[in-house]
Parts: structure tokens; C-alpha cells; sequence
């Protein structure tokens, strides 16, 4: 027996027994196990696998060589509901947490890696969509509409937590409505301004748009605003390749189909020669896309609003390697609209999805990943 036991006494002051005292001793034990436990954070709810089966069914190798960036034992993982439409995520290393535009309840919500909590981070966000940081780690935000008097451009968030207006006009006219945006490590900010928050009273305010459909570069040095693209129909998610020497836009509002453009990346920043570099077949539509460090080509995936689509097939993401040819599809319950690269790895796909955060852990990182 114990010896701390054994020393104890018959009967204690108040008249227990030794089996009593130790009665007692267990039930706080489990007690405060109990409360230990409650006090986790709720991994199941938070982090919750769409299929239970390895490999997953719901990530579908078009082509061979997507195996190599599958992890045979990751799962297609919910991770937070309850936004009205998803966009713009964006990963925060240095916090833990992942950033989401759930643009018409015109707020930022917040998705904790550590605690698995998703919280509001800022309320009337102007309507933000497209976000990233910069090389300085500063939060930028393409708003998209009017809370009050503001809105319709690109804003910094400071590290006290002001924000900067970077660009709200050009020529002397405001924005469409600033849709996605991406760094370039020239320090430049490029953002594409289609008008489709301009068209209705959900995702902002209804706005006659006086811009052209345009793609814009902010320089990293003089601030100067330049229109570098004005002639796609709903330019939307844009990113750059590995080594910066093309640019790929979607053209969200190309017709018979939506289309990703290549565009080569000039020394200067101004861009040359553009060739078609996917085209969604099928009634898909091209929301935000993201690259990886092989050159792959990350899309948010879904149907252009034509009834024949078959969502079943075409929600969720779309891969494709860099000669534009599909080698993979990861299916979901809804469509994504934009997706990231993040967790401590860079290897953690973060996928914003009309209601819903989803993620997957693969076999590859984004093209911004530093360790």
C-alpha cells in the first residue's frame, strides 16, 4: 500500500473514513478532468472530416502526377458555417488564424488554429472581398461597396490597427468594386475592379460603375495607381507564378466560357504578350485561384448560373499544372469562391466556400511560403 495512504488517519476532524476521503478525492479528480476537458478546444466540431474513408473520395486525381500532391491520409475537413457568401481568405502565420470575408453580413471573421474558435474580427468591413498581406505583414483589403461614406478601395491595416487608404480612384472617378488582390515582392499591390458588387443591395450598394473592367498595380515605392488591364470582361482572382513572370487573371464574365489568362511579367512591372491559359468547359465558373511552388494552379470552382451545370461535379477546387492541363479535383457540398495556402507548413489549403471554411492538408505550398 501507499505510504501516503497508509498514513492517513481512521476518521477524519469531520468524522469520514478513510474509504470516504478517498471517495471524495476521485470525484473532484474526475471532476476537474472534466472540466479540463470542456475547456479544449472541440476538435470534432471545429475540424470536422467530410468522409471518415483514406484516401479520401472527395479528392479525385484527374491525372497521375496530381498523386504526388495528395496526402493519402488528410481528409477534406470543415472547419466553420454560417456566412451568407465566403471570400477573400487569407492566412495570418505570425497569430495562428485564418482571415474570411463573409461579404454580405459586411464583416471579417476570424478562424483560430489554436483554440478552433471563429469569431467576428472587424464589423463594417465595407463590404471586403479579396484580402492578402503585404511584404511587411500588413493586412490588405479590397473593399468592395459603401458602409457609411467610405468604401469601393484598397485599404492597409496598420500594426496599431489603423487603417491606410491606398487607392480609392483612378483618373479622378472611384473603383467598381476592388474584387481581389495579390503582393508582388517588388512591394507592388496588383487588384483586379470588376463591378459586381455594384449590382445589387446584398454584397454592398446598387452603383452605376463609371471604370472600365480593369486590373490595377499600386507601385511599391511611389504609390502611383496604374491601370495595367481594362479590356476582360469581370476580371477577377488573379496570382502570380513562382518566379513572378506570369501573371494569371480570370475573366470571370468571358463568354461561351470563363477563362484564366497567362500574362508575361515585364522587368519594369508592365505586361507583354497573354495567351489563354484554361478555359472552365462544362458551365464552370472561375472564382479566386492561388498558386503553389511547382507552378500548379489552385481554382476556386463552381457553375456560371447556367441550369444545365451539374454542381455535384463542378463544386469545389479545380487543379491544374503549369501547361494548364487538369490534373485533380477536390469536390465539396457548395462552391468555392476563393482559396489559400496556409498553416505552419504552407501546406494546409484553405478553402472559402459560400457558407463554409474548408481545408486540406496536400503535399505541396503556396508560392509565398516562408519558413
Amino acid at each position: 500500500m501507499d505510504s501516503t495512504l497508509s498514513a492517513l488517519p481512521e476518521r477524519t476532524a469531520q468524522g469520514n473514513t478513510r474509504r470516504s476521503f478517498l471517495h471524495k478525492s476521485l470525484a473532484v479528480s474526475a471532476s476537474l478532468a472534466t472540466m479540463g476537458a470542456a475547456a479544449l478546444p472541440q476538435l470534432s466540431n471545429a475540424a470536422e472530416p467530410l468522409s471518415s474513408r483514406y484516401p479520401d473520395p472527395l479528392v479525385h486525381a484527374l491525372d497521375d502526377s496530381f498523386m504526388a500532391l495528395r496526402v493519402f491520409n488528410a481528409s477534406v475537413e470543415k472547419l466553420a458555417t454560417g456566412m451568407r457568401w465566403a471570400e477573400g481568405p487569407v492566412w495570418v502565420g505570425d497569430g495562428r488564424y485564418l482571415l474570411v470575408s463573409d461579404i454580405p453580413n459586411n464583416r471579417i471573421m476570424r478562424w483560430d488554429e489554436v483554440t478552433e474558435g471563429f469569431s467576428v474580427y472587424r464589423e463594417h468591413a465595407n463590404f471586403s472581398n479579396g484580402m492578402c498581406r503585404d511584404r511587411q505583414g500588413r493586412l490588405l483589403v479590397c473593399e468592395g461597396s459603401t458602409t457609411t461614406a467610405e468604401g469601393r478601395r484598397v485599404t492597409r491595416t496598420e500594426y496599431n490597427g489603423t487603417l491606410t487608404v491606398l487607392a480609392d480612384s483612378y483618373d479622378g472617378k472611384p473603383f467598381n468594386s476592388p474584387n481581389d488582390i495579390v503582393c508582388r515582392s517588388d512591394g507592388s499591390i496588383w487588384f483586379t475592379d470588376p463591378p459586381f458588387q455594384t449590382h445589387n443591395n446584398y454584397e454592398g450598394h446598387k452603383v452605376t460603375p463609371v471604370q472600365p473592367h480593369g486590373v490595377y498595380r499600386i507601385d511599391g515605392d511611389s504609390g502611383k495607381v496604374t491601370r495595367v488591364i481594362d479590356n476582360l470582361d469581370g476580371p477577377n482572382g488573379l496570382c502570380f507564378s513562382p518566379d513572378e513572370k506570369t501573371l494569371y487573371v480570370v475573366e470571370g464574365r468571358a463568354k461561351p466560357n470563363r477563362l484564366v489568362w497567362a500574362i508575361a511579367v515585364k522587368d519594369d512591372g508592365t505586361l507583354g504578350e497573354r495567351r489563354k491559359h484554361i478555359e472552365g468547359l462544362d458551365y464552370a465558373a472561375i472564382d479566386g485561384i492561388e498558386c503553389d511552388e511547382e507552378g500548379n494552379l489552385w481554382c476556386g470552382w463552381g457553375g456560371n448560373g447556367d441550369p444545365k451545370a451539374d454542381l455535384e461535379k463542378l463544386d469545389g477546387v479545380r487543379v491544374f499544372n503549369p501547361q494548364g492541363k487538369a490534373i485533380g479535383h477536390i469536390s465539396l457540398p457548395e462552391r468555392c469562391a476563393n482559396l489559400c495556402f496556409g498553416g505552419r507548413e504552407g501546406n494546409r489549403l484553405f478553402m472559402a466556400s459560400s457558407h463554409s471554411i474548408y481545408s486540406l492538408f496536400v503535399n505541396t505550398r503556396g508560392t509565398t511560403f516562408t519558413s
